[in-house]
């Protein structure tokens, strides 16, 4: 390419340049010709991986159709059919996403470093490029390191959590949720930057937490966490621990804690089923720094180390009339 073409580049072209290693030089209609699928089923995929359909414009670059004849050759050896294969990889598209958006977000402030410090070259671009070249060669190879010990924690949890012979979607299990007391109210009187530390500080906090008793966030909403578990002993020391490094740090809100168990539901990296909104809704009784728990969870403590005590019935949506349970430990 001439340098003026080169010079000529806006600043996106030459980070997807730098990302991606290609130019894109492919229409949908092409990269179904090279691969031998049809133009729906290439358009299929591309809207699974998240991004918007397009119609006669080179989108696609070389290594775009390779994916597509890696993915079909499993396809068509019978390992999975067409439709699986969409389904895995909407999967891969939407962890990527937050992935990208998750390391974009996290550079960022290092770009401003260098630029601002004694390694400065002037323009961000060149300091974004040249951080790219230093980051994303191991982080792939961090990527595929962490997606199998992932893949294999996965397999794990589904014969130690108790999957049934007959339906290996359904799994018992505890689920947690652990929700900010008052967070609108509060995000209201903070800037942007301090909702979003404050944020950070919560989800990183109870990952940490929720991770070293075994457990697995399964998604997270600013203000609160959902996290399922295969022990309710394990389930209520995790909210112990939430309650000790959030609703006790005098710098974070309060929290609440709601647990509850039962058979739940795997889908699509996410759970489903009566204890996950049972959870969900017991937090919404819970008073400040506390755990609360139903009866399905009570009955799984043993009686030497946990005591309980019943709350009054109450209302909750979908229930009817509940009668929740604090514990605490003998």
């Amino acid at each position: 390419m001439a340098p003026e073409d080169e010079a000529r580049k806006s600043a996106a072209e030459r980070l997807d340049e730098a990302i991606l290693r290609a130019v894109p030089d492919f229409t949908a209609l092409e990269v179904a010709a090279e691969t031998g699928i049809t133009v729906d089923q290439a358009r299929r995929l591309w809207r699974a991986l998240g991004f918007p359909e397009f119609a006669s414009e080179k989108a696609y670059t070389s290594a775009d159709i390779r994916a597509v004849s890696t993915l079909m050759s499993f396809v068509d050896a019978g390992a999975v059919d067409f439709d699986m294969a969409v389904n895995l990889t909407r999967g891969v598209g939407q962890t990527m996403a937050r992935l990208a958006d998750w390391e974009v977000a996290t550079l960022i402030s290092r770009v401003e470093e260098l630029e601002s410090g004694e390694e400065a070259t002037g323009s961000r671009v060149q300091s974004a490029l040249r951080l790219i070249e230093q980051v994303n060669p191991p982080f792939e190879k961090l990527l595929v390191y962490a997606w199998r010990r992932h893949l294999a924690a996965a397999v794990g949890r589904v014969e130690a959590m108790g999957a049934a012979d007959e339906d290996l979607h359904t799994i018992d299990v505890s689920v947690g949720f652990a929700d900010l007391v008052s967070f609108t109210a509060l995000s209201n009187q903070l800037s942007r930057d301090e909702i979003g530390d404050l944020v950070e500080v919560f989800e990183s906090r109870c990952h940490d937490v929720i991770s070293r008793y075994g457990g697995r966030i399964i998604k997270s909403l600013g203000d609160s966490v959902l996290f399922v578990i295969n022990d309710a002993e394990a389930a209520l020391a995790v909210g112990e621990g939430i309650i000790n490094v959030i609703g006790r740090d005098a710098k974070m809100p309060d929290v609440r804690i709601g647990v509850s168990s039962g058979p739940v539901v795997m889908r699509l990296g996410d759970v489903f089923g009566p204890p996950v909104n049972m959870a969900a809704r017991l937090t919404q009784v819970a008073r400040r720094n506390r755990i609360i728990v139903d009866q399905a969870t009570a009955d799984l403590l043993p009686a030497e180390t946990w005591e309980s005590r019943r709350l009054p019935a109450r209302p909750v949506r979908g229930f009817g009339l509940v009668e929740p349970l604090t514990v605490r430990r003998r």
